[in-house]
């Protein structure tokens, strides 16, 4: 059976702030945020949006009625949720109207949740061929301001309808896994900003890559050749490239070219979000099949997934017949064209902007938000989303 990706679509708010800008504002060669790290705009999440409303707002672009109905598993891998109880799932569930006979959880593990959840609805499907999973990957990379890390914040989501025989990607089985227990990123639960150990994360992620790459070839019998391109999980697009650059030492000149050239296409879209952390895969994934226009059905993609602490996976998919015509470029196309610029001052004032947390109520202006999920509020210890088409 044939199990993959069916449908994709991918949020990230309207507000962005160009990284020149932020580099002059923080005293830095704007060159070190465009080219050292390989970013030049970083989304900036109003206080109307969070994990769940980008989630919805994903999702709400991909699915049909139709879908609503078939869909009986919701999987959300996030490590930036709302609630330490109630899944982030259970939220997206209710304002898509998703039908009421369903599962909705979620998971975690750094920026790897959302591979964990679509191995996971592999599974579910061949056991349920006639069902549908909804796979969601949303959150907010934050650091802090004037943080060594600040210039790889981020947020957005993708979503992602795992099915029978999908219209995309057909996900292949010979994946290869690596577990590790350090202390490279992690976020306290007692804290809204990550720690990260910026070189050694760098190096844990290369070995990682390297390791998985190397068990997957022994396990195969597969090489280079065989990959019309590899997407990575992307803090900054710089990263997959040193990741890349790596292992391409045996590589036929053919073959690093075709996989260099490719890469770049595939960081495009994450160049211009910024780090999405569970997301930043798919939606380099997302990139490449938008962007690169002589894609052929039966090509084979690698993806590399990692989140810190660490978790590493190499799998791979191969693209269907007509695959472009269930992608929603146009859609995307207008979601960044729609963006708008916001000064260092307004992106430094919205971070700072907080959540009570007491219990006490408040109100968000949600007109000055375009999105059509939103968070309006907080009463009680609880928020208040709005679905502006069911209102």
């Amino acid at each position: 059976m044939k199990i993959g990706i069916d449908k994709i679509g991918f949020f990230t708010p309207h507000l962005y702030v160009d990284m020149e800008k932020l580099a002059e504002a923080r005293n830095i060669d704007p060159a070190k945020f465009t080219i050292g790290i390989g970013q030049s705009q970083m989304a900036v999440p109003p206080i109307t949006q969070d994990t769940v409303t980008m989630a919805a707002n994903a999702a709400l672009q991909i699915l049909d009625e139709d879908d609503k109905q078939s869909v009986d598993f919701v999987i959300f891998g996030t490590e930036t949720g709302v609630d330490h109880s109630k899944s982030a799932a259970v939220y997206v569930h209710g304002l898509l109207g998703i039908q009421p006979q369903a599962r909705s959880i979620e998971v975690k593990q750094a920026c790897f949740g959302a591979t964990a959840a679509i191995q996971m609805a592999k599974g579910y499907i061949a056991l349920h061929p006639e069902s549908k999973v909804l796979v969601l990957a949303s959150d907010i990379a934050r650091y802090g301001l004037n943080t060594a890390g600040e210039s790889t914040q981020g947020a957005g989501a993708v979503a992602m309808l795992i099915s029978a025989n999908p219209r995309i990607l057909v996900l292949e089985d010979d994946n290869s896994m690596l577990t590790d227990d350090i202390m490279d990123f992690w976020r306290p639960i007692y804290s809204d900003k990550a720690f990260v150990d910026g070189k050694y994360s760098n190096e844990q992620y290369i070995l990682f890559f390297t390791k998985v790459w190397q068990a997957y070839k022994e396990k195969t019998g597969l090489d280079f050749s065989d990959f019309e391109a590899i997407c990575f999980h992307l803090p900054y697009t710089k990263m997959g490239k040193k990741a890349l650059m790596a292992v391409l030492d045996d590589a036929a000149e053919e073959d690093a070219s075709r996989l260099m050239d490719n890469y770049q296409v595939s960081t495009t879209y994450n160049r211009n979000v910024g780090n999405i952390y569970t997301g930043s895969l798919y939606l380099s994934l997302l990139s490449l099949l938008e962007q690169k226009e002589d894609l052929e059905a039966g090509s084979r993609i690698g993806l590399f997934s990692y989140g810190s602490g660490a978790v590493g996976e190499f799998f791979t998919g191969i693209l269907e017949a007509g695959f472009q015509n269930h992608l929603f470029r146009d859609e995307h196309e207008k979601q960044f064209a729609a963006r708008k610029e916001i000064s260092v001052d307004e992106y430094e004032k919205i971070f700072e902007e907080q959540l009570p947390t007491d219990g006490s109520k408040v109100e968000f202006d949600i007109d000055e938000d375009p999105a059509v999920i939103c968070l309006a509020g907080v009463e009680g210890h609880s928020r208040k989303y709005v679905n502006k088409q069911t209102v």
